[in-house]
């Protein structure tokens, strides 16, 4: 049962990956139609970051799931053969954590560079039709 578990575990982590990616491919996607929508020129450094980003993980995503079955694969057959294995490593698992550390750092640059774009244009009084449409002031 626990061999289960934990194959389902990895599953919904692969899941929440692709999801993720989806989500973070399509913001470029509604920023510009947000643009468009106010009659404004669509930003292009949202489609430079989102897109590869998004698909980033959703290849990891796939990954991650493509991983967890072939683990649980040979740990089953291991166990069905009277073999016990004590784990397989923690390199999958540190690979994952490095990912998303890498992911979040990158994100955070980006929207910190966007941050300080949007208070130079605000200082300068030329604010972007988009960063109106989104909410900013």
């Amino acid at each position: 049962m626990a061999a289960e578990r934990t194959f389902l575990a990895w599953i919904r982590t692969g899941i929440a990956f692709m999801g993720f990616g989806f989500v973070v491919a399509r913001f470029g996607l509604f920023l510009r139609e947000v643009a468009v929508s106010n009659n404004a020129s669509a930003a292009r450094h949202d489609n430079d970051f989102s897109l590869p980003v998004g698909i980033a993980l959703i290849v990891a995503g796939i990954m991650v799931n493509l991983i967890a079955a072939l683990r649980h694969h040979r740990y089953i057959k291991a166990l069905d053969q009277g073999q016990f294995r004590q784990a397989y490593g923690l390199v999958f698992t540190f690979l994952i954590a490095g990912f998303l550390a890498v992911i979040d750092l990158a994100v955070t640059i980006y929207l910190a560079v966007l941050f300080s774009l949007r208070v130079k244009l605000s200082q300068a009084g030329m604010m972007s039709p988009t960063f109106r449409a989104i909410g900013h002031k």
